[in-house]
């Protein structure tokens, strides 16, 4: 119902467009003042000398549409109102308001793009044409080693333009499926000679009740003869966040007399997330341009982005109890699931588990670049690009603390969350769970590139061949990823025999409780809600106090690899039409070789090479490979009429598998015996697309198109969930799938793991279509709207990653001398994440209402508000069906207030 009522008003919002169009051709809303268009080529937004300039939104808005007229392929953009007015507070939430992009605020604020139906890691992100160094601050996401571009490391404020190609072009950079995103970095020529902008908000957020600073500042300067330019930003931000959880971390079919009762939820969960986010950055320019023939960019990026995060997890551990002889009694069975019962334990078994995990994370990226071009004459061009690009994303330390007890526990899964009973044991009394573990561990995830990059272009004026354009590109890419622990007999036995004053017990480390309104609209009336809270400096300054040789790490073999990746490439392409004409495109191919070198650990007998440690034996393996893409492609641009543009796209795409697919590794999940592995022979996503694109512009602030897409995937990477036998260091076995190891002294066990490896399943097709207007109304008031549909499916049934089959935004805007507002509406349904445990992760749909507001109070001075996630949305998932729980999440609001200066 709630999808029907929005599908009706972007169809009503449409018809608004329509029906209005002459208005705005009689110059309705000409004189509406807004600020300075983005940087770049303003040519095609001049007419006569006296015309009246249109900035602020509605600039903003003219700008993106003649720039979406102008191109030659299916494309849309994005441009900054001003200089630190980008429209959003990241720029992946300012993608998603594009028809075809959609994101995901698992943590409360986009991170990646999920472009036509496709998973984050098939949507390629370039920077200033070139793809930037990546690298993430969650642990998991560290793990997974993935080349989706995490956004939260690229401060907004260094955003002028943001440029989507939704279809291939010869020149564009591969490695997108679902399409290629570009952004533009502005440029000191491009802007008045002097320009000196600044801003300071605070920003609140609701779920933490914390208060906290945001601030940024840019100056730029060129000389009288717009020769030499200089351009300099710098950026700070810091929010403290809270996000409530409830949680089923996975499934599992018991063995046993509960085998034939269905599948039993591992750990049910009440979570507390709480993080210290702390961004800074800065980002230089020097400009050159001594004549019309030479120009030169030399330009810097760097962002840190801080990440400590503290997550406390109080669960009910079916899969242990039952693993260790416990029983199910009173199950209650649906579709498969048992989705009631009781658990009980054996008496040395474990129906409790409480986990803490206090993370010092951060995660941060720098590029160097060296652009220059070269006219030799009128109609040629010479271009050089040079670079150098870092990321890494490192949890440098994660004190974590295990408590654990027997018992028993009533479970309902029939609610809107879990409910959970617990029998025998009070979660608000630590002196009930013995202390059962503990760790520190440091995971590192470096990933760096150098390239270059050589064209040149030559007008020549062939009949329909405007020009001949050619590259060649190199690129060396390397990515680590390094997992040191410490170990159970080195670290934890010392520690728990004297750590603490004497031996630990869980009250040593033990604080208040959660607080009073944990879970508050969520929490069903049996749902866990209190439980008490492990004091986060005790735990760091308990462990971080042992000496040197217990804190000691050693890696862990199966979760260290490497890879290095380096790309030969070329292409050559004709740009078509005449200049003028009413017809245009390009036309060419794309080629090239991937040579791909894989380390990494996997489990084998001692022998030369090999790594034997307390974690068990293990044989490195080195494996290379090569592999050879032809990518042709070509577009089509019609002008049917001055107001109806007609566009047709086709062409052959490839993106590389992430990391983490590609290596011989095992990431082991312990607490519910599942795991994740690579393969190196895994071939990469290809796909032949194909796009259709019917554009009508009644005046040049209204837009109303309508784009058909159609993707023939060749092989989907999916995951297989496969059986293998690793070893554990655990005082709480699942009995029922570990065995002591033969004269180990350190609580050694081979457990069997179901293990989700990776690997190249079936074909499939992603297609869709995407609706979208935009003008202009009456009296300031102005409308944005678009719909996407998407329907992605596999030859082998396999779910699609990302693709939700609908989305739609809808934007409301005003305009005065004085005041800005604006309103914005997304939705998307719901959609498949991935295999996670051994089961599927689905994710219901979602829905945000956010605001921003700016009143100019002074020519050079504006008062900022904006609000985030109005409605309070929260995040639903499931495994496979709705009626699966898996978790629940509670972000909360945000506001920014604040001020913004500019001279």
């Amino acid at each position: 119902m709630v999808l029907r009522t929005m599908m009706v008003a972007s169809a009503s919002l449409l018809a608004i467009g329509v029906s209005g169009a002459a208005y705005a051709q009689a110059g309705g809303t000409e004189g509406s003042p807004t600020d300075q268009a983005p940087s770049g080529d303003q040519s095609s937004l001049s007419g006569a000398d006296d015309e009246i300039v249109v900035t602020g939104i509605r600039g903003s808005l003219r700008q993106a549409i003649e720039a979406k007229r102008q191109s030659d392929v299916v494309s849309d953009v994005i441009t900054a109102e001003d200089i630190g007015k980008f429209p959003d507070k990241n720029a992946a939430e300012a993608l998603q308001r594009i028809p075809g992009i959609v994101i995901n605020r698992e943590f409360g604020e986009g991170e990646r793009v999920s472009l036509r139906g496709t998973a984050p890691n098939l949507t390629r992100t370039l920077l200033n044409g070139h793809a930037v160094a990546t690298a993430d601050w969650f642990i998991l996401e560290q793990l997974a080693a993935t080349r989706s571009f995490n956004y939260l490391t690229l401060p907004v404020d260094v955003v002028g333009q943001i440029d989507v190609y939704k279809s291939p072009q010869a020149n564009v950079e591969e490695g997108g499926i679902g399409g290629t995103i570009n952004v533009h970095t502005r440029n000191p020529l491009d802007l008045q000679p002097f320009v000196l902008t600044g801003s300071l908000q605070g920003a609140y957020t609701e779920k933490s009740d914390s208060l906290d600073p945001q601030a940024s500042a840019l100056i730029s300067w060129k000389n009288d003869a717009e020769t030499v330019g200089l351009l300099f930003g710098a950026v700070y931000q810091k929010r403290d966040i809270r996000r409530d959880g409830v949680e089923v971390l996975g499934y599992f079919t018991p063995a046993g007399a509960a085998a034939g009762a269905g599948q039993v939820p591992s750990l049910i969960g009440s979570a507390l997330f709480q993080q210290e986010r702390e961004r800074y950055g800065a980002n230089t320019t020097l400009q050159f341009r001594p004549s019309d023939r030479l120009e030169i960019n030399l330009t810097g990026l760097y962002s840190h982005f801080g990440a400590n995060n503290f997550n406390q997890n109080y669960l009910a551990w079916g899969a242990n109890a039952l693993g260790g002889g416990g029983t199910l009694t009173n199950a209650t069975v649906e579709d498969g699931t048992v989705v009631k019962g009781r658990i009980t334990s054996t008496p040395g078994g474990r129906a409790v588990v409480y986990d803490a995990i206090d993370r010092e994370a951060f995660a941060e990226n720098w590029s160097a670049d060296f652009d220059t071009v070269y006219r030799p004459t009128d109609t040629s061009k010479i271009h050089l690009k040079l670079g150098y690009t870092k990321a890494s994303g490192d949890t440098k330390s994660q004190p974590f603390y295990e408590g654990g007890a027997p018992g028993a526990f009533d479970f309902d899964l029939t609610g809107r969350v879990p409910q959970v009973s617990f029998i025998g044991v009070d979660p608000t009394d630590p002196s009930d769970l013995a202390f059962d573990f503990a760790s520190l561990h440091k995971i590192t995830n470096d990933d760096k590139e150098k390239y270059a990059y050589f064209d040149v272009e030559q007008e020549v004026g062939w009949g329909p061949i405007r020009s001949l354009s050619a590259g060649l590109k190199y690129t060396d890419h390397d990515r680590v990823t390094r997992f040191d622990a410490t170990t159970f007999g080195g670290f934890f036995l010392p520690l728990l025999a004297s750590g603490c004053g004497g031996p630990c017990t869980s009250p040593f480390f033990a604080g208040g409780a959660t607080p009073n309104d944990f879970v508050d609209g969520m929490a069903e009336p049996g749902t866990l809600t209190r439980f008490f809270q492990i004091d986060r400096e005790v735990l760091r300054r308990t462990l971080l106090g042992l000496p040197a040789e217990v804190r000691a790490r050693i890696p862990n073999p199966p979760e260290n690899y490497a890879i290095n990746e380096k790309a030969y490439g070329g292409y050559v392409m004709a740009t078509l039409g005449r200049e003028g004409g009413k017809w245009s495109g390009n036309v060419g191919v794309r080629v090239v070789r991937t040579d791909q070198t894989s380390r990494g650990n996997i489990v084998g007998t001692a022998g030369p090479g090999s790594i034997s440690n307390a974690f068990g034996d293990f044989r490195p393996v080195v494996v290379e490979r090569s592999y050879t893409d032809v990518l042709p492609s070509a577009n089509l641009k019609f002008d049917l009429s001055e107001q109806f543009v007609l566009r047709l796209g086709a062409g052959r795409t490839m993106a590389r598998p992430d990391f983490t697919d590609i290596v011989p590794r095992v990431s082991l999940n312990p607490g519910t015996l599942t795991a994740d592995s690579g393969d190196p022979f895994v071939d990469p996503f290809r796909a032949t697309t194909a796009d259709v694109s019917l554009e009508w512009y009644p005046d040049r602030d209204t837009i109303v198109a309508l784009a058909l897409y159609y993707k023939d995937i060749e092989s989907y990477i999916v995951n297989r969930t496969t059986q293998g036998i690793f070893p554990v260091q655990t005082a709480t076995p699942n009995l029922s799938r570990c065995t002591p190891v033969s004269g180990s002294t350190d609580n050694l066990f081979n457990c069997l793991f179901d293990v989700n490896r990776r690997s190249n399943g079936g074909g499939g097709t992603n297609k869709g279509f995407e609706i979208q207007a935009s003008r202009p109304i009456f009296g300031g008031f102005g409308i944005q709207a678009n719909y996407t549909y998407s329907d992605a499916s596999s030859s082998g049934g396999d779910p699609i990653p990302g693709n939700s089959k609908h989305s739609l935004n809808l934007t409301g805007y005003y305009e005065s001398d004085w005041l800005s507002a604006r309103l914005a509406y997304n939705y998307r349904s719901s959609f498949f994440i991935n295999i996670d445990r051994a089961t599927p992760l689905n994710q219901g749909s979602t829905e945000s209402l956010d605001a921003s507001v700016n009143i100019d109070v002074l020519d050079n001075v504006t008062l900022t508000f904006d609000a985030v996630n109005l409605t309070n949305d929260k995040i639903f998932q499931y495994a496979g069906t709705e009626s699966r729980f898996r978790a629940m999440y509670d972000n909360g609001r945000q506001f920014y207030f604040g001020v913004r200066l500019r001279y």
